[in-house]
């Protein structure tokens, strides 16, 4: 029962329309209080202030308070002052009225508020269910084939010498790591990893494959089904062969925010290189070879891609930062500029990676691709910069702005299809375009 409720799709269908319908109602019975022209008079006031105290809020929030990482969607500048608008005309609802209206009133408070948790939600689309709201996966668990360690890579691409077995699989399978990644290393806390697995993986002496580790964003869970969905179609056009890719958590908590490195905030890039790649090499049915593996993430995962594929090019010959967070911390630079760096700014420029970039050029093998949405200007600036920075330091680099995207799952996808469509030659699994 339990998987039930929390599977339920909240970003479409019947249960969102169900809320904005119980919203819309409760507004309608507060604003119809009485037929008089004092009362409209006051309930314009009351949602005008209500909807300036909201934006404030958020205004604050956003760029004093800086809780949110960055910039938040256009949809969170409509629904916050309206559900502050709602709140004041519900407050206004306890005064010289009758109980079943305070009750109602009281009742409209909450309804209000997580009417615009929904609304604000579905407008970026990476939480499509309820469990994923609330950081409870229902996926199964996954146990990987482990490979035959004394085979070498091949030499010809895959493309040319795969041919696809009767009855193998239509799309992939995802599902938590079972048993978990080990963390021995690190002891960086770490929620379970999750794995997708393309059709080509599921077949008997199924051929090795390329890998993503990829990292999503800030709060957020190791979801491997945005990543899972993309390479199922893109499997669907090549026969069933597609990278396998391993998402990763690279925050611990969801509200924490550890910057991808090794610090009092837990050590992320220890737990990275010496827990998760070890064991990709170790339990994973994977191509070796560094041209095969791609670091990729969203977010503040592109924010860590950018740092690994820029810091460890001997392990990833691919970096994929889908909207990122242009340097470890660059929402609040000043606090972890003082708190995780003692002030020592020529210590922190050192781990950004534009600066790295630099530091380590000329980057002679490295294909990397920085994507952001045409519309979402809080991070454009910045996913431009580190484009500019890789490209001069002889990346062979890519920057492709999503069109009609924003910082949600419209960026996220178009990314990922337009990522897989360029590292495609590169991976073996497209012939190189004429």
């Amino acid at each position: 029962m339990w998987d039930f409720l929390l599977d339920v799709n909240v970003i479409d269908g019947p249960f969102l329309w169900a809320v904005y319908a119980l919203g819309a109602l409760v507004a309608i019975y507060l604003l119809g209080r009485e037929a008089s022209g004092h009362w409209v008079l006051t309930a314009i006031v009351l949602i005008i202030v209500g909807g300036m105290v909201g934006a404030g809020v958020l205004w604050a929030a956003v760029y004093v308070l800086k809780w949110f990482g960055g910039p938040v969607t256009e949809a969170a500048w409509l629904w916050v002052p309206a559900v502050f608008a709602g709140i004041f005309v519900a407050i206004w609802n306890l005064w010289f009225t009758r109980w079943w209206r305070k009750l109602i009133a009281l009742l409209a408070i909450p309804i209000f508020a997580l009417t615009a948790v929904f609304g604000i939600n579905a407008a970026y689309g990476l939480n499509a269910t309820l469990g994923s709201m609330l950081h409870i996966s229902t996926v199964g668990t996954i146990d990987p084939e482990a490979p035959d360690l004394s085979e070498t890579d091949p030499v010809d691409p895959l493309y040319l010498t795969w041919q696809p077995p009767a009855g193998m699989p239509e799309t992939g399978s995802i599902g938590a790591v079972e048993g978990g990644i080990p963390n021995a290393n690190s002891g960086f806390p770490a929620r379970p990893a999750q794995l997708y697995l393309p059709p080509a993986a599921l077949v008997d002496d199924a051929p090795r494959l390329p890998l993503v580790i990829m990292m999503m964003g800030q709060p957020g869970d190791p979801d491997a089904s945005y990543i899972g969905a993309v390479l199922d179609e893109y499997a669907a056009q090549h026969d069933g062969l597609a990278p396998i890719a391993l998402v990763i958590d690279q925050l611990g908590d969801p509200a924490d925010d550890p910057l991808c490195l090794d610090s009092e905030r837990g050590n992320v890039e220890t737990y990275v290189m010496s827990d998760v790649v070890p064991w990709a090499l170790q339990e994973l049915n994977v191509l070796r070879g560094r041209q095969f593996w791609t670091v990729a993430g969203y977010s503040n995962g592109g924010e860590c891609a950018a740092y690994f594929g820029t810091k460890y090019f001997d392990t990833f010959g691919n970096l994929l930062a889908v909207s990122p967070v242009e340097f470890p911390g660059a929402e609040q630079s000043e606090e972890v500029l003082s708190t995780i760096f003692g002030g020592d700014q020529a210590a922190y420029d050192a781990v950004k990676p534009a600066n790295m970039m630099a530091a380590r050029a000329p980057y002679p093998d490295t294909t990397a691709i920085f994507t952001v949405g045409a519309d979402d200007s809080g991070f454009g600036p910045g996913t431009q910069r580190l484009s500019d920075a890789a490209a001069l330091a002889g990346m062979n680099t890519t920057f492709y702005a999503v069109p009609d995207a924003d910082h949600g799952v419209s960026a996220l996808n178009g990314a990922l299809e337009k990522g897989f469509k360029v590292l495609s030659p590169r991976l073996g699994l497209a012939a190189p375009a004429p």
